[in-house]
C-alpha cells in the first residue's frame, strides 16, 4: 500500500510540474514579467506547490527555457541541412526564426534572470548545429574563413535575438524578419 501511495504522489508531482511548465509558457509568452503567483494560478496549483517544485522564479525560467529549447531541437532536427551550406543555413535560419519568434517573451524573461553563461550552455545543442554547418561551408569555400567560427555562430545568434527584440518593440513585422536576417547573415558570411 505504501508503494502505491508513493507512486500516486510521484504521479501527482509530475502532473503538477507539467502544469506549472505549461502555465509558465502561457503566462511568460503574454507577459515576460509574470509572477510566480500568476503562474501558479494559471496552472491551477497553489504557490506553495509551485515553490515546492521550483524554489525560485529563475529555477522555473531555466526549466521553461530548457523545455522550449528541447521542443525547438525536435523541430530543427527535421530541417534538411544537406547540400549547399548557404542554402542549408537559409533553411536553418528560417526554422530558427520561427522558434525565436514564438519564444521571444520567454527569452526576454529568462535573459533577466538566468546568467548569460547558463543561457549559452542551454543553447549549446542548437549552436553546435550551426557551428557544424558553418564549418562545412568554410571548408567548401562558401562561407568566409577569416574570422573564428564561434564568432560567426555568436553573431548569427545575436541577429536572431535582435530581430526578436525589434519585433517586440514594434519596429519590425515578424514576417519581414527572416528575409532581413538571411540578408544580414549572408553579407557577414560571404567569402567574397
Amino acid at each position: 500500500m505504501a508503494t502505491t501511495s508513493r507512486s500516486t504522489k510521484r504521479a501527482d508531482a509530475a502532473r503538477n510540474i507539467e502544469r506549472a511548465l505549461d502555465a509558465a509558457i502561457t503566462c511568460l509568452s503574454q507577459r515576460p514579467n509574470a509572477t510566480m503567483a500568476e503562474i501558479a494560478k494559471e496552472a491551477g496549483i497553489g504557490r506553495v506547490t509551485l515553490y515546492a517544485h521550483f524554489a525560485s522564479r529563475a529555477e522555473l525560467l531555466e526549466a521553461v527555457v530548457t523545455r522550449v529549447i528541447e521542443a525547438g531541437e525536435r523541430t530543427l532536427s527535421g530541417i534538411d541541412l544537406d547540400g549547399d551550406p548557404r542554402g542549408a543555413l537559409t533553411r536553418l535560419i528560417t526554422g530558427s526564426w520561427q522558434l525565436v519568434d514564438q519564444a521571444r517573451s520567454i527569452i526576454a524573461a529568462a535573459e533577466g534572470e538566468i546568467p548569460p553563461e547558463r543561457m549559452r550552455a542551454l543553447h549549446g545543442s542548437p549552436a553546435a548545429r550551426v557551428e557544424a554547418l558553418i564549418a562545412r561551408g568554410r571548408q567548401e569555400g562558401s562561407i568566409r574563413a577569416d574570422m573564428p567560427a564561434t564568432w560567426q555562430v555568436a553573431v548569427l545568434h545575436q541577429i536572431l535575438h535582435g530581430a526578436g527584440a525589434e519585433v517586440a518593440a514594434g519596429r519590425l513585422e515578424p514576417n519581414e524578419a527572416p528575409g532581413l536576417i538571411i540578408t544580414t547573415v549572408n553579407a557577414i558570411l560571404d567569402p567574397h
